[in-house]
């Protein structure tokens, strides 16, 4: 009879277990946060486990964790070049501020892992601390660099790595030598609860003792609860801020720890018991590198406002030659040549002056105003106590030659004309390109047709130079001189609009209008009149102007038709 109960009962189990199963099994699309996902959901119940075996030594956790540390990929997600290196120094200072504080006395280290999709940071057994650049990348003050940090000291200054690592040697048998081998996956993945909301209350109390802000933790979770909304809720990528890779992995975090609305709770709740007093956040010293790279790929993506802004804000934590050149960039593309012109020469004034920064502040003061341009480059020559630099000879010509004054270009001519001669210098054809440019500005269309193709003729293969002749030969109506020019060339934005405004000269609408488009899909420059006539000729402004308006209404006209 005993017998018998006890099968049913096993029986009974089997069936509950069976169904508890089903109950619990959770679609997990494919994805990097998958991984994280399935790691979260089984590590979570490990950790709620009773540690039953002996707790392994300072020097064993220490031997691990210095081996996992190594292993984690260095080729590739490790610090390059000076900015990163500003930006491991600034963590590992604000790291080490920290961990002088924990309660264990362990060689902490703290590592900046450069991948933009690693909004995260994590922890390994014995002391090393890593944190992402997709992170740092939603952070404002070093307050809450210093909660995150924190945090994840807390995870090893009470052994929640140290018990991971022997959850595994128990549950899978594995041999100590063997334990070096665990998988990153399991410390990026989040713990129970319990040890989660531990690490928030401890590592904020870290961070007040070391003179931070417990506001920094709160905002911190505000920016988590912020990317929870707008990942859940709004089932959207916010714009400009993170990619939608980078939020696949978040999706990760956010099932494996506490909800941030819990953790912003717990830590005001904290604030109110503790008394502590309120205390000025600082500023993200490493911010505007951050800030230049997202504006660095909002020009890239031709969103030329949102280029300035981004960069602006950069500027406003610490002055650097990125974010100046982009916003640079981002106003010239918008035709605010004024303002390019402003941020070309604070480039400039950074020292280490280069020719091509000085002819485009030169470009864009030309752009700004022809008549004062000449007077405010030489003011700036004039202010570099003595640089020289070299090839600037032709610039400073063509700004003369728009203010009315041609003898400098036509001396720099003479002096092109006679080294080109004599093969005395490689750079002639590249200077009688230029200084066909200043012409063709100027107006002055015959002098440029001239010395664009004794460039041409000395570098045939210079598509540059050939598309220049073609926009000279359009103003003077030589077309199929233009049309030969641009046989040989390719098919950047430049080359796709010469050909546009030759096949609308030429009456081919359709063609012109194709070209038209994908210029404008490459280039979107083309849709500001005021860059267009700004410069080139009024034949090329105006064809532009005319095609645009005809691309536009052939599109009002298809979605009518749809």
């Amino acid at each position: 009879m005993k017998h018998r109960v006890v099968l049913v009962a096993l029986i009974l189990l089997g069936i509950a277990a069976i169904f508890v199963s089903e109950r619990r099994k959770v679609d997990v699309p494919a994805g990097p946060g998958a991984v994280l996902y399935l790691i979260a959901d089984t590590e979570q119940e490990l950790t709620r486990m009773p540690a039953s075996f002996t707790r392994m030594s300072d020097a064993d956790e220490i031997a691990i964790g210095n081996q996992l540390a190594k292993s984690y990929d260095p080729g590739n997600r490790y610090i390059t070049g000076p900015d990163q290196s500003e930006i491991q120094n600034y963590i590992s200072s604000v790291g080490a501020r920290l961990a002088v504080r924990a309660h264990r006395r362990l060689p902490y280290r703290f590592h900046y892992l450069r991948d933009p999709e690693m909004i995260n940071a994590f922890a390994l057994p014995g002391g090393h601390v890593f944190i992402g650049a997709g992170l740092l990348s939603v952070m404002d003050s070093e307050d809450e660099l210093a909660a995150v940090l924190g945090h994840e000291i807390e995870h090893i200054d009470h052994y929640h790595c140290a018990e991971r690592v022997q959850q595994q040697e128990a549950l899978h048998q594995i041999p100590f030598g063997e334990l070096l081998s665990l998988p990153i996956e399991l410390f990026e993945a989040g713990y129970s609860k319990d040890q989660e909301l531990e690490a928030d209350r401890e590592g904020t109390r870290l961070s007040v003792q070391a003179g931070y802000s417990p506001n920094g933790a709160i905002r911190m979770f505000e920016t988590f609860q912020r990317l929870y909304q707008e990942y859940h809720v709004k089932s959207r990528t916010p714009q400009g801020e993170i990619t939608q890779t980078a939020l696949d992995t978040l999706e990760g975090y956010f099932r494996s720890h506490p909800l941030p609305s819990e953790r912003i709770a717990q830590i005001q709740q904290l604030i109110a018991a503790e008394n502590w007093p309120v205390i000025p956040e600082r500023d993200l010293q490493i911010a505007y590198i951050f800030w230049a790279k997202r504006a660095e790929n909002a020009l890239t993506a031709h969103q030329y406002k949102t280029a300035a802004d981004l960069a602006r804000r950069s500027l406003k934590t610490k002055s650097n030659r990125d974010a100046l050149e982009i916003a640079a960039k981002g106003e010239f593309s918008q035709a605010h040549f004024d303002a390019a012109a402003q941020y070309y020469r604070q480039v400039l004034d950074l020292g280490s002056p280069s020719i091509d920064d000085a002819k485009s502040f030169a470009i864009a003061l030309a752009l700004t105003d022809r008549h004062t341009a000449e007077s405010q480059f030489q003011h700036w020559l004039s202010a570099t106590n003595g640089i020289h630099l070299q090839g600037l000879e032709v610039t400073s010509a063509g700004l003369s030659l728009l203010n009315g004054n041609p003898a400098p270009a036509k001396q720099q001519r003479e002096l092109v004309d006679r080294a080109a001669r004599t093969n005395t210098s490689a750079w002639a054809p590249q200077m009688l390109a230029e200084l066909a440019w200043w012409y063709y500005l100027s107006g002055n269309y015959a002098s440029a047709r001239d010395l664009i193709h004794d460039a041409v003729e000395l570098r045939p293969s210079e598509e540059h130079f050939a598309i220049l002749a073609a926009w000279i030969d359009i103003q003077l109506r030589q077309l199929a001189e233009a049309n030969q020019s641009l046989a040989y060339t390719g098919r950047d934005p430049e080359n796709e609009m010469a050909r546009a405004v030759l096949f609308w000269q030429e009456d081919y609408a359709d063609q012109a209008i194709a070209k038209f488009d994908a210029a404008v899909r490459s280039k979107p420059e083309w849709q500001t009149p005021e860059w267009v006539r700004a410069q080139y000729s009024p034949l090329v402004a105006e064809s532009i102007e005319q095609m645009q308006k005809e691309s536009e209404q052939r599109k009002k006209y298809i979605a009518i038709r749809r």
